[in-house]
């Protein structure tokens, strides 16, 4: 059976990729980035659907981005609430996606993995560049000229299935799949009794998403 990487941060669309990546027969290699960020209880989502998808083996790899900041999840920085913005907000972590698939791109190639899996959205996805299909094209050039597996072998192929799909899509998807959404975490700001606080850019998306798509919402949110 081939194996699959899948970029696993215990968000909604990391689950869906878990998922679709399980569909298509692959045996999954899960990546989990702990990099200090203020929404931590994401990982403790990791663990939970990696053990309920049933993935072959599960990474939770330690980099501290808050030594970098910059971002209102590595530093202190307020994340805003006040609605979903067309500019970038200050929840963009600087080149976390590049940083990030550079390491699946790594632990693909020492795993034996062909198929890399990432939940990045080009339709809601809060103005973030490095979820644009054009940064996926750029890396796929990236895991093709930089690696030895890829030089006169298969390469790699980097998939991001949700890319062009609306929260709602990917909410009815994960239900398809029939994944417990409930699992999953998207807030940037938990509550300190670990609630969504229902106000970031995250879970304005993911409720939204839920209430179209007609399902229901197993988020308990604080607002």
């Amino acid at each position: 059976m081939s194996k699959a990487v899948v970029l696993l941060s215990g968000g909604l669309d990391s689950m869906v990729c878990a998922g679709l990546a399980k569909e298509a027969g692959h045996d999954v290699l899960a990546l989990t980035i702990d990099y200090h960020q203020r929404h931590r209880v994401e990982l403790q989502a990791a663990q939970a659907i990696a053990k309920a998808v049933g993935v072959e083996r599960h990474v939770v790899l330690p980099l501290d981005l808050s030594v970098f900041g910059g971002s209102a999840l590595t530093d202190d920085i307020d994340v805003p609430k006040d609605g979903v913005s067309n500019e970038i907000p200050v929840t963009y972590v600087p080149a976390r996606n590049t940083v990030f698939l550079s390491l699946c791109l790594a632990y693909a190639e020492a795993g034996g993995a062909r198929d890399i899996y990432i939940g990045v959205n080009s339709l809601d996805y809060s103005g973030y560049p490095d979820c644009r299909p054009q940064f996926i094209e750029a890396f796929q050039k990236v895991a093709t000229l930089g690696t030895k597996a890829a030089d006169g072998g298969p390469g790699f192929t980097i998939r991001a299935p949700l890319q062009h799909m609306t929260k709602a899509d990917i909410a009815r998807e994960a239900a398809r799949l029939g994944l417990d959404a409930g699992m999953s975490w998207s807030c940037y700001d938990p509550t300190p009794d670990l609630m969504h606080c229902g106000l970031c850019d995250s879970c304005r998306l993911r409720s939204g998403g839920f209430a179209e798509a007609g399902l229901v919402d197993p988020t308990r949110y604080a607002q």
